[in-house]
């Protein structure tokens, strides 16, 4: 087999680059031709993969998290090259999703060497294709907030931009068109559009949405009070929350976001302010898998 290993280095806290080696070193011992692709930033990493993909590539493992994943799926949608996916991000809500193991990196490398794929639907952002899940409103002006800061780095700089967001924050006015032809008319505190079930580092925020079957769960959640929100965000961790009466889903072939002001992120990049259509595009990526 042929593959390129796309790696990001700083994923992880930098753990990416020292688990692209070691994966190199297996593949190459069970006698795969390996490259190794680590551009300087995202678009020269695009751009190699790019010249490896014409060369003629059976696979493209990516050394990363859904941000990391999230650049190169234009490039794979389409073509008979294979994703193997080794996490090394913060989030890995895809690799969660397909089962792969999240915290051995042996056993992700395990799964690509056995060679079992699947078929995944995506969703299509417009131009953009999204793994996981498509979302606007409190969690996107939460990274809209986080991305402006210049400290602190990490996870502490959404915490205090989650806090600051939450003393302001309001319903917004949503206006979904479903492929049906209805119109929905929300106040709302989000909505998410899941291929996938989760973002945000195992937030189920789409409980019960599945990867291959040629549908998107559009979730909204309707207007809650703050107190209710913080208490209720554990929830979101166990899918639980689906019980809750301000929980609202359909299930669609494509769905257009409206709201005024408000910009969407999908797999945590930022997509662009809305509207937006969201498609399915079903079976478009095949992925090693357990």
């Amino acid at each position: 087999m042929r593959l390129a290993l796309l790696v990001n280095p700083v994923s992880g806290r930098r753990k990416g680059e020292q688990i692209a080696g070691h994966a190199a070193l297996r593949f190459s011992e069970a006698g795969h031709d390996v490259q190794v692709i680590q551009g300087t930033d995202a678009a020269s990493a695009r751009d190699a993969l790019k010249q490896a993909i014409d060369t003629g590539l059976d696979a493209v493992v990516v050394v990363g998290g859904d941000g990391a994943l999230h650049g190169v799926l234009d490039q794979l949608v389409g073509s008979d090259v294979v994703l193997g996916l080794l996490p090394a991000g913060t989030g890995n809500d895809t690799a969660r999703s397909l089962g792969i193991p999240v915290k051995d990196a042996d056993a992700a490398i395990d799964l690509v060497l056995r060679g079992t794929t699947r078929k995944i639907d995506l969703a299509q952002a417009d131009q953009t294709h999204v793994v996981t899940v498509v979302a606007s409103g409190f969690d996107s002006k939460v990274n809209e907030r986080a991305n402006r800061m210049r400290w602190p780095r990490g996870n502490m700089r959404y915490n205090i931009a989650i806090a600051a967001e939450l003393r302001e924050f309001a319903p917004l006015a949503f206006t979904l068109t479903l492929d049906s032809g209805e119109e929905l008319r929300r106040h709302a505190m989000l909505v998410a559009v899941g291929n996938g079930p989760s973002f945000g580092g195992g937030l189920r925020i789409c409980e019960g949405a599945a990867m291959d079957d040629g549908l998107l769960d559009v979730v909204v959640i309707n207007p809650v009070s703050k107190l209710k929100l913080l208490a209720v965000f554990p929830r979101l961790y166990r899918g639980t929350h689906t019980t809750l009466p301000e929980f609202e889903r359909h299930l669609v072939r494509s769905v257009t976001l409206e709201s005024p002001g408000i910009v969407a992120y999908g797999d945590g990049e930022r997509l662009g302010p809305l509207p937006r259509t969201v498609s399915v595009v079903p079976d478009a990526l095949s992925v090693f898998v357990p």
